[in-house]
């Protein structure tokens, strides 16, 4: 895999601790050049709007969360029965115990990653979970664009191309649960459901009340 190894960029340094290098690693493992770039993506953007909105939070527990963010979509790490962003999340949290980390950055990183497809709930909580939040949205449908310098995006982009994001983006997320849709049900990866598979029923939260075992 041919990729990036800069130190700084846009500003933003990137963390190169003990813990983050290893977890960059198992990302050039276990990944693929094209989230890799993405998720390398997501953590400046992270970074910049955090700094534009001076907010503060923890750099390495960012990086670490935006390098395993789409690692559920990966054979490696994707179950057979779960959300795809808890079993990065579930990833992130064996890795981070095993260098010793309190239980409170397990616990963030843990929500950082989970959370970070959860529309109207990850920009109210931690500085991490909300910095990341925008900078995936940022990655892949554009949000705060307006407010990314062209300075900074073509410097971002130039070090981490998008590759024909927009066509590969969402075929990579559905080869991550195509084996398990019903994954996706009550969250935003239905629609990806639906634009993969002709005719896909959703399931349907109304259907589940009129359905359930209750006589009344």
């Amino acid at each position: 895999m041919s990729v990036s190894r800069i130190k700084s960029i846009a500003g933003i340094a990137i963390p190169d601790s003990k813990m983050a290098m290893e977890a960059t690693e198992l990302l050039l493992e276990h990944g693929t050049e094209f989230i890799y770039n993405h998720s390398m993506r997501v953590f400046l953007f992270s970074s910049l709007n955090g700094q534009r909105s001076k907010v503060k939070y923890d750099a390495e527990l960012l990086y670490i969360s935006a390098v395993f963010h789409d690692l559920g979509l990966v054979p490696h790490y994707s179950s057979p029965d779960l959300r795809f962003e808890v079993d990065g999340a579930n990833a992130a949290r064996e890795f981070l115990k095993s260098h010793g980390v309190s239980k409170e950055s397990v616990q963030l990183v843990w929500d950082t990653i989970a959370l970070h497809t959860s529309i109207g709930i990850a920009e109210h909580k931690e500085a991490e979970v909300s910095l990341m939040y925008s900078g995936v949205g940022l990655d892949v449908m554009g949000e705060g664009y307006e407010h990314l310098s062209e300075a900074h995006r073509n410097e971002i982009i130039a070090a981490f191309p998008r590759t024909d994001f927009k066509k590969r983006i969402i075929p990579t997320f559905f080869g991550g649960f195509e084996h398990k849709t019903d994954t996706t049900f009550g969250n935003i990866k239905a629609d990806v459901c639906a634009f993969m598979i002709p005719g896909f029923q959703r399931k349907n939260f109304c259907d589940c009340i009129l359905h359930s075992p209750w006589h009344e």
